[in-house]
């Protein structure tokens, strides 16, 4: 996260002793990435935050792989997905590569019978439907619709949810989610051509503290396994922090497109990116404004990466039959483009109120047996007159 950001109390110098109001010391705990290379935090515990009592089970949760290499452009009618009761048992990966696993789910009930920690992977949790509370060793964020929630590799957390009726799309990734370079200075700061700012971020607060002993299952996922782990003090004990490295939020409703006269290519919409694809978000927003403009897209050969969109509201103007919740696969090696009568449908139009987010890999992606489940058996032939 380009963004310094504080919560609770901690010492004016770093690894220096922090003491307790009634004797003793905190417990000072680095939170980095990529070796001491990366964006990090400083955060002060309550308890010495390396208490393993006990390792319950390990098992596997590796996705089950029905087409490895793939050709075909799938669609997944995403909300046929069933619902869950358990946050992680609803987490159905949907693609998978070396590089991320692109998933979906459908949880029932708040998390709060254990907590969860991603030791390998940066999560992108995209709310579809709920309203609820993400809820972190670093402090809150509170979500909504169209929210995306970014949250680093070994963040602790529990999420709570007002609704039942609850469906996210989700990535996580095996390295950082960066806001986009070029939308940034030398410092990191965005720049005023950016289609988002530093104030459109929803940062943590409401730092909980818990100076508690017991028994704390957190659940750690780490290369395909689950982890069941026993912690002899309460996870959110942490009094303070600081630093660049801690969950956030962000509202697809604050992306503000970018227009012109003639179509603008996918790189227009771009929210965040890592080094081995990109996520992008396209929202309500005027068409093109040449005379002779044509407001659906042109033909794309994809030579160098695989294209997924997650459909989330409106109409999509490109394609046919596109329903909320449904996911579209168009693999590299093939082109694709509008359905038949797209684009001449489209000239005239001034307008569109879709809402989808997409994902460019850079590697192709694998489809697992979960995603083969939901899909309608026909698209690839969608293309034809």
């Amino acid at each position: 996260m380009p963004l310094y950001h504080k919560l609770g109390d901690f010492p004016q110098k770093r690894h220096t002793q922090f003491e307790k109001p009634n004797g003793g010391f905190y417990y000072e705990q680095l939170f980095g990435t990529e070796g001491f290379h990366g964006h990090s935090s400083l955060s002060y515990h309550v308890h010495r935050p390396t208490q393993v009592k006990e390792i319950l089970n390990s098992y596997s949760v590796e996705p089950k792989i029905a087409i490895g290499k793939n050709i075909k452009s799938l669609l997944f009618k995403g909300f046929e997905l069933k619902p869950e009761n358990d946050f992680l048992d609803s987490r159905k990966a949907m693609l998978v590569n070396k590089d991320c696993i692109i998933g979906l789910a459908a949880p029932k009930k708040s998390l709060r019978n254990y907590f969860y920690k991603n030791a390998d992977a940066d999560e992108m949790l995209f709310i579809h439907r709920g309203k609820g509370k993400l809820r972190t060793m670093l402090g809150n964020i509170p979500f909504e619709y169209g929210d995306y929630l970014i949250i680093p590799r070994g963040i602790i957390y529990q999420i709570d949810f007002e609704t039942e009726d609850n469906r996210l799309f989700y990535v996580e990734s095996y390295s950082p989610f960066y806001t986009p370079k070029r939308y940034k200075n030398q410092s990191g700061q965005h720049l005023e051509h950016s289609p988002f700012c530093e104030r459109d971020f929803i940062l943590p607060n409401e730092l909980e503290t818990h100076d508690e002993k017991g028994d704390f299952l957190i659940k750690i996922k780490k290369e395909g396994m689950l982890h069941e782990v026993v912690y002899a003090t309460h996870p959110f004990d942490v009094v303070g922090w600081d630093g660049y490295n801690f969950p956030y939020g962000f509202s697809i409703h604050n992306f503000e497109p970018i227009t012109g006269r003639v179509h603008q290519p996918p790189p227009v919409h771009q929210t965040f990116e890592t080094a081995t694809f990109v996520v992008c978000s396209f929202c309500p927003r005027l068409y093109d404004y040449h005379p002779k403009a044509i407001p659906a897209p042109y033909n794309h050969s994809n030579i160098d990466s695989d294209e997924v969109l997650y459909y989330v509201d409106g109409d999509f103007m490109s394609r046919n039959n596109i329903e909320q919740g449904h996911i579209t696969l168009h693999p590299k090696g093939i082109p694709h483009g509008p359905a038949p009568g797209a684009m001449e449908r489209s000239i005239g139009h001034k307008e569109t109120q879709e809402l989808a987010v997409m994902v460019d890999t850079f590697r192709p992606l694998m489809v697992t047996e979960e995603a083969m489940g939901l899909d309608d058996g026909q698209y690839y032939k969608s293309w034809t007159e």
